[in-house]
């Protein structure tokens, strides 16, 4: 605690310090926060690739006391650098995604183009490239005794991490809050695309042993049909029925507690932005109507906890200011969000 005595948490936030102004290192936080630079197969909007940047600058605005998790911050939470690899990597593979995605939209098939197969064929490489990097980076951390966190970047990117979490820790459960169902195979040809990661990580990681989507409102006949077929590996609850108990009558501690039921006693939660309300994320990649209010969410996430199963780790992605520079919203509330996740994270192992 040598390196807090000094730390004043009312002061403002020192530039010096590091994520949510706190003064950790690597070495003696107990949280390390990894950020992922990555977009290439966002179908819509870009700008998520460069949200860590944003949520970190964002994060010194915030007030360290918490309510739900007091002084939880003192255990450390420290985020790397950015990987100038990862990154360069997705600035050019992003080109190489856009005119494939572009061929697409005009009606053009992929395999007509040798090039377009040879560009496609290279950022399948790279997505397989970007898991096995995370995965190696994580199972690191997971041996020295650190938490460990994932701040995207797009949704394809926790994969990698998917499987460091499993083969630590052993069967888990996903808590996906989304607008999305993410269960594409291969969407839009691309092997690791953002629409993807649920359906990869039902078939690359064998310990996740259930999935459970929250907030679920844009999907389509194909995820339909595999969440169908897999009735004990995945639970939705779609948006649509989640408002229509409530409109009936029904609580959301109610709908809480039947969606904590249906998790493992080790819970991931798997945290994209655009599963709010689009109001609190204006420029995410692919806003969606309908969603939640953060405090919603946030007492879901305290009803696991007061039910006894543990947040093993967690990520957090598509937040996205886009081209508009003044839209500081995306990345205030990713960046508060952020914050709840990692102090209620540290609660889970401090209770």
């Amino acid at each position: 605690m040598e390196h807090i005595i000094n730390f004043n948490p009312n002061d403002v936030a020192s530039d010096s310090n590091g994520i949510f102004g706190l003064p950790f290192t690597q070495d003696n936080a107990a949280l390390v926060i990894l950020p992922i630079p990555w977009e290439v197969t966002v179908s819509y909007r870009l700008g998520t690739s460069r949200a860590s940047e944003k949520i970190a600058e964002a994060s010194k605005q915030i007030d360290l006391y918490d309510a739900d998790a007091v002084d939880m911050w003192k255990k450390g939470y420290f985020m790397q650098d950015i990987n100038t690899e990862i990154l360069n990597k997705n600035d050019y593979l992003r080109h190489c995604a856009e005119l494939i995605i572009s061929n697409l939209m005009e009606g053009g098939s992929t395999n007509e183009h040798k090039q377009l197969c040879n560009k496609l064929e290279d950022i399948n490489e790279a997505g397989a490239w970007l898991r096995d990097t995370i995965k190696a980076t994580t199972l690191a951390l997971l041996k020295q005794g650190k938490h460990v966190a994932l701040l995207g970047g797009d949704h394809s990117t926790p994969l990698g991490f998917f499987q460091a979490v499993g083969e630590h820790f052993g069967d888990f459960g996903i808590l996906q809050i989304d607008a999305h169902a993410d269960l594409r195979t291969a969407f839009e040809g691309f092997t690791y695309s953002h629409a993807s990661i649920m359906y990869n990580a039902m078939q690359q990681v064998p310990q996740l042993k259930k999935l459970v989507q929250v907030g679920i409102r844009d999907y389509c006949d194909e995820e339909i049909l595999f969440i169908n077929q897999n009735p004990n590996r995945i639970t939705t609850y779609f948006d649509h029925e989640i408002k229509r108990r409530q409109y009936n009558g029904d609580t959301w501690k109610n709908i809480c507690d039947d969606i904590v039921n249906q998790l493992p006693t080790n819970v991931y939660i798997s945290f994209d932005i655009d599963g709010l309300d689009p109001k609190l994320c204006p420029n995410t990649g692919t806003p969606v109507p309908g969603g939640f209010e953060t405090e919603q969410i946030y007492y879901l996430f305290n009803c696991i906890l007061a039910s006894g199963k543990k947040i093993i780790a967690f990520d957090l992605n598509e937040v996205s200011t886009g081209d508009n520079k003044q839209a500081n919203i995306d990345a205030l509330v990713g960046a508060r969000v952020l914050y709840k996740m990692c102090n209620l994270m540290m609660r889970s192992y401090n209770s």
